[in-house]
């Protein structure tokens, strides 16, 4: 990879990692249903320039609930209920797990040896972190933040059936499509008098917050991270991706002052490095082959 692009694919996993912070901090204004909503309403303002890609209304619909509502609003939930955001990035980068899972029982596309072994490595450190819930969040926080990688996985696989489509056209109307029914479930949860009351008095930070994680990470950080898989083979550009949690965690302890017991930090680095395994062993198949892009 050309030094340029090397230092833009960690800018974009900087973005990504930074962005798990920014949305505890919003988190502090807005439900999680309107964080999110808001968050893609950003995310789809480029819906005005650029035309609805050509595919079906229901893949549309499928891979936006998925991918994104499902993903995000579970995540939002989780964060806002205590599980701590470093520990987050680390579950939600667990769907190359699901993601392998899934395309095995769909697809039939068996897992390699190497990629069952990072699997069993990923399941480990998993259950490690199980084995901490309870002390500082509880048990439902960790089952509705454990909904996100799942539906992560699920929306990559329902990727595949978007065809050719331009990841940028398409990535801005799946915002849309999921901006809409997260307002009127923000609207239904909240209340509309809350719900007004909340954006009335939105603060220079949480509108900045919105921003970052709506406009830089949700829509420009795709865009750029869909370019690098466009121009090299995925086995260079994916493993970047690992750097996601370790900026979260980092970021967090510094700004939110986040420590973790001695086990939950093993099964922390436990679950990246299946990952790393998972990936690694997935990517040097592919390595000699274009790849479309693919959301990670």
């Amino acid at each position: 990879m050309k030094p340029a692009d090397v230092c833009l694919a960690v800018t974009v996993a900087v973005i990504w990692g930074l962005a798990f912070v920014a949305s505890r901090i919003a988190l502090d204004e807005f439900s999680p249903p309107l964080m999110t909503a808001l968050r893609f309403c950003v995310a789809a303002l480029p819906c005005l320039l650029v035309p609805r890609p050509r595919v079906s209304w229901s893949v549309l619909i499928a891979i936006s609930f998925t991918l994104f509502l499902g993903q995000f609003l579970a995540q939002a939930y989780g964060i806002a209920h205590g599980v701590p955001v470093g520990l987050s990035s680390v579950i939600v980068k667990s769907q190359a797990l699901f993601t392998i899972a899934f395309a095995a029982i769909l697809f039939r596309e068996l897992p390699t040896p190497l990629q069952g072994v990072g699997i069993g490595i990923a399941v480990v450190g998993l259950l490690m972190i199980c084995g901490t819930v309870g002390y500082d969040f509880s048990v439902g926080a960790f089952a509705a933040i454990a909904i996100s990688p799942i539906c992560f996985a699920i929306g990559n696989v329902l990727l595949r059936r978007a065809g050719g489509a331009p990841m940028f056209d398409l990535f801005a109307w799946l915002c849309l499509i999921a901006a809409i029914p997260l307002l009127a479930l923000a609207l239904v949860l909240d209340g509309p008098q809350a719900t007004w009351h909340a954006l009335r008095h939105m603060s220079l930070t949480g509108l900045a917050c919105i921003l970052i994680v709506g406009g830089i990470s949700t829509s420009i950080a795709y865009w750029l991270w869909g370019r690098l898989l466009r121009d090299y083979p995925a086995a260079q550009v994916v493993p970047f991706a690992l750097l996601v949690p370790f900026v979260g965690s980092a970021a967090s302890s510094i700004v939110f002052d986040e420590r973790f017991g001695p086990l939950r930090l093993a099964g922390m680095i436990t679950v990246v490095g299946g990952i790393a395994v998972m990936l690694l062993a997935k990517q040097r198949q592919a390595a000699s082959k274009p790849v479309r892009p693919e959301v990670t």
